[in-house]
Parts: structure tokens; sequence; C-alpha cells
């Protein structure tokens, strides 16, 4: 796996099957990891507490339960289903902040157990206190679920 990539629980395509998550509506966030427990595609029913015991210093531009992603929007055209975020995460350089990201969990925070949606590598360890942290999605969304006939 290399610096960016997300990786989509496999997981996702139950949750979607048993309205676990309402895109166009649920508050999706972004809760960044330490590198103690290395994210999983395959865990079975992966939520947010899976690796919250592990996230970084509330401290700097970060809050406990990790940051709200803004402009989330989930729009299908021609069969393609398409999460998308118009607002990127961006942290500024703070003395006070974490030293420590590894990964981004991307968490349904709506949700009553907090599913987890996706994983990012931030190539870690990365560091608030040595400069900004951006995290850009990709232009084309942060991801697609194709129909296949």
């Amino acid at each position: 796996m290399a610096r960016g990539d997300l990786t989509l629980f496999e997981e996702l395509t139950d949750q979607l099957g048993e309205k676990g998550h309402n895109f166009s509506s649920d508050t999706l966030k972004l809760g960044i990891v330490d590198n103690t427990l290395t994210p999983l595609d395959s865990i079975e029913t992966p939520t947010w507490s899976d690796y919250s015991a592990n996230e970084v210093t509330d401290a700097g531009g970060y809050v406990t339960g990790g940051i709200a992603l803004t402009g989330v929007t989930w729009s299908e055209v021609d069969g393609v289903s398409t999460l998308d975020d118009s607002g990127n995460i961006s942290l500024a350089q703070d003395a006070l902040g974490f030293t420590d990201g590894y990964w981004g969990i991307l968490y349904n925070d709506t949700n009553a157990t907090k599913m987890a949606v996706a994983f990012v590598d931030l190539g870690g360890p990365v560091s608030e206190q040595d400069g900004p942290i951006n995290i850009n999605w990709g232009a084309s969304g942060i991801f697609k679920l194709t129909k296949v006939a």
C-alpha cells in the first residue's frame, strides 16, 4: 500500500445493503490514528471504536473523534455512484499538535455503531508540529461504486 491510497473495508457492501449509511445526509469523519494497529480491509464489522484507542493527541487543530467532512455528496450517474467531498481536510502547523499520524479512518459518525467505511495511508509519521497536513480527495471523488451488469 502506498502513501495516499484509500482502501475500502470489504464490509462496506454489506453495510450499504443493511441500510448502515445514508451518504447524502450522514456525518462522515476522518479520525487520525497512530501505527499501533494497522487497518485491514478484511476486518469483520469495522467501526471507529476498533481504532479510536489509538487516536492521535487532541491538541493543535485536531479534535478527539476526528475531522468532519464538510462538503459530502453522494450521486449516481449511469450506474456509477460516487462519494465526494468538496472540502479537503487541512490542519495548520501547530507546535502543540500530534506527531504520530499514520492512518486516517473514514467513518460514519451518524450511525449508532460508527461504522468504518475506509482507511487512508498517511505515509506516517505525519506531524502537525512539522508543518501543515492536507488530505486532498481525488478529483473524481473519494470513491466510486460501479454497477456490474
